[in-house]
């Protein structure tokens, strides 16, 4: 994969909830993380003692964050409206050139900030609540 603008990586949401995406306006930064956690079944018979993870176990999850500021009305009710009503939405994420990750997440934490002498900005962590699809570009 060739160097990618930041600015192509995309966060949608399915904001109606009939599978129209639209883009949260305002991020400056995001990114996503997957993780495995491993089993480990080691024994006292292990080879050489060495651990053993026990394959297709554990649990997977994905978190993705985001940080920009506040600049469209419409998006912005809708994050704020998501906090506090504790809403599992279906969200993408679209990697140039690699490919569009989609499934169920809820927001986290919603993190507001200012300076006296700049824009209010605000951080954004999705926690996934389901299975994630994979579609490749």
């Amino acid at each position: 994969m060739a160097a990618q603008k930041g600015k192509d990586l995309l966060l949608k949401v399915d904001s109606d909830g009939l599978g129209a995406f639209t883009t949260v306006a305002g991020l400056r930064s995001r990114s996503i993380a997957f993780n495995a956690e491993s089993v480990d079944v080691t024994h006292q018979e292990s080879a050489g003692h060495w651990r053993e993870l026990l394959e297709g176990a554990g649990v997977k999850s994905a978190r993705i964050a985001g940080a920009g500021i506040f600049k469209d009305a419409a998006s912005d009710a809708t994050l704020r409206a998501y906090v506090f009503n504790g809403t599992i939405r279906t969200w993408q994420i679209v990697v140039p050139d690699f490919g569009t990750v989609e499934g169920l997440f809820h927001i986290g934490s919603l993190e507001i900030s200012g300076r006296h002498d700049g824009e209010v900005a605000f951080e954004i962590t999705l926690e996934s609540a389901g299975a994630l699809t994979f579609a490749a570009l």
